[in-house]
């Protein structure tokens, strides 16, 4: 009796359905991306070197308590405040001979900052502080920086801060892009932003 060949399974269309199950995996599927707040960390410096000297005037300080609560400089301020006190306290333009500040419009209160370069905000959270709170206070005090940034790189360039990155970071723009990078770094560097954070209290 003749032996009967086993049947083949017809394996051509294997490759389009691996193919459709890959695509559809592509299609269906999230990648999670990680969200956070851009800080620009200072450099690393070794241990045997001793930190400079900050006097108390150019440090303007942000207590947020436990019952989300602003204490600015020792006294109590809202929310919607703070803005306006860090704009103020950052071009106070206090500072005379080396530290004078050129471009500084402020009140020149000789209790108060000498020079954007030199003063430094610090925030100090409580941890019962809630989160939404935390970021609110960290964007008004950003917010103050690039309101400042904004108008001296209106003043010396005829466009804002603002409009400069976002057109640095938009892949469409044909401008000269190395030529913007030095008109933010200029503007940076006259403002940059000094936001200290405490360890959160308890």
């Amino acid at each position: 009796m003749a032996k009967r060949s086993a049947p083949e399974v017809n394996a051509g269309s294997m490759a389009d359905i691996a193919f459709l199950l890959l695509i559809f995996f592509l299609v269906t599927t999230t990648i999670e991306t990680d969200s956070g707040i851009s800080r620009k960390l200072p450099p690393w410096q070794p241990e045997d070197v001793e930190p400079p000297v900050i006097k108390q005037r150019n440090i303007f300080t942000v207590l947020v308590n436990s019952n989300n609560q602003l204490l600015v400089e020792d006294e109590d301020m809202e929310l919607s405040e703070l803005r306006e006190a860090a704009v103020e306290f950052l071009d106070n333009g206090g500072g005379t001979g080396d530290e004078a500040c050129s471009f500084c419009q402020g009140a020149k209160d000789p209790n108060s900052s000498v020079n954007p370069q030199k003063a430094i905000i610090s925030l100090v959270n409580n941890r019962g502080t809630e989160y939404g709170t935390y970021i609110a206070v960290q964007n008004e005090l950003v917010a103050a920086y690039n309101q400042l940034r904004d108008r001296e790189a209106q003043r010396m360039y005829g466009m804002s801060f603002t409009q400069m990155e976002k057109n640095y970071n938009d892949p469409n723009y044909n401008g000269n892009k190395d030529a913007l990078k030095e008109k933010i770094d200029v503007i940076t560097d006259m403002i940059p932003q000094k936001l200290s954070e405490a360890e959160p209290t308890s």
